[in-house]
């Protein structure tokens, strides 16, 4: 995209036009944008100002283990989501996780990305347990997993320090 053309706006976003790949070391510059975001490292664990270096690196760094997909519309990254399998005596279980553009949140691609991972999960690499955590404020991401057979297993209190205060988070399972 030339530095004159205005990236494609949200108002004309269809889930029809979106391509869930795999990621790329090539993604790491637009994918840092994303996960940069406000919204996005609100419901995460992910430090303000991450460097493309880092985000380059974890993405070098995946294993054959890890399962992480990326959203592409119309040429611009949205979001990615992966899921980590555990080893030994845990390698029946993964961790979830996504994070998706701040101006693409509730049209669809947070259920696009996790009936893809739920996909590959089931049927392709027999995972009987997929875990998350999810800020308790979270309500939207929570009826998504719950969406998906996630349950609450519990309350992780203080869990982490977010915007000047400790928040707490559920620890949600979806078990097969």
């Amino acid at each position: 995209m030339s530095q004159s053309q205005e990236p494609p706006s949200p108002a004309d976003f269809s889930l029809d036009d979106v391509i869930i790949r795999g990621i790329r070391p090539d993604d790491a510059e637009a994918l840092t944008e994303v996960l940069n975001m406000p919204g996005v490292r609100h419901g995460t664990l992910r430090q303000p100002f991450q460097s493309v270096a880092h985000t380059r690196k974890h993405i070098e760094s995946l294993t054959p283990a890890d399962i992480v997909i990326a959203a592409e519309w119309r040429g611009r990254l949205l979001g990615n989501a992966g899921l980590h399998a555990e080893r030994g005596r845990r390698r029946h279980a993964a961790s979830l996780g996504l994070g998706i553009h701040d101006d693409f949140t509730g049209k669809g691609l947070g259920t696009l990305f996790i009936k893809t991972l739920l996909d590959a999960a089931d049927n392709w690499h027999d995972l009987k347990r997929i875990e998350l955590n999810v800020f308790t404020d979270n309500a939207p991401a929570i009826r998504l997993y719950e969406k998906f057979g996630f349950e609450k297993e519990g309350t992780m209190r203080q869990y982490a320090y977010r915007d000047g205060a400790y928040a707490d988070c559920y620890l949600m399972a979806r078990l097969r």
